[in-house]
């Protein structure tokens, strides 16, 4: 049967993305306690890497939201897989960090980082509200974009 956060999900026309493996010595989440940290999410879409470049050169800030989204659609993706498919068991999203992939001179990181926050508070509401970093990086992992990892509380 599908929970609350699954029918939010479907009634904002959200499919969530498979889950990523990871390409390294790492694992894409943990668990520990109340508490589940997620690694990195990068730009992964259906046809694979997707807003490969910078923000401020081959992107706008109203683009790399758009990316910054996606990155937040793959955090879930993997929280869902850490709580077994049950998205109700969130109780709050505790943090968000968020990497911009930022030509020089480029300082608006936190415009670009509201596509991440907005997509949170859209599916799981005021849980979905976050303490928030969003940091400007000379380049992330493939060239892409932007790169999101999270800390969720759990029930």
């Amino acid at each position: 049967m599908a929970g609350r956060i699954d029918a939010r999900l479907k009634e904002l026309g959200i499919e969530l993305p498979q889950t990523a493996a990871p390409v390294a010595n790492y694992v894409p989440w943990v668990r520990t306690g109340n508490l589940v940290f997620t690694s990195g999410q990068v730009t992964i879409g259906p046809k694979g890497l997707d807003y490969v470049g910078q923000v401020g050169k081959e992107f706008d800030v109203e683009t790399g939201k758009k990316a910054a989204r996606l990155c937040a659609l793959n955090v879930v993706a993997q929280v869902r897989a850490a709580l077994d498919g049950d998205l109700d068991r969130v109780k709050r999203c505790v943090k968000v960090t968020g990497f911009v992939n930022a030509a020089p001179g480029f300082g608006q990181h936190p415009e670009v980082m509201n596509g991440a926050s907005d997509l949170f508070v859209e599916v799981f509401g005021d849980a979905g509200r976050h303490a928030r970093a969003a940091v400007g990086a000379a380049s992330l992992p493939r060239n892409v974009a932007v790169e999101v990892e999270a800390v969720f509380e759990v029930a």
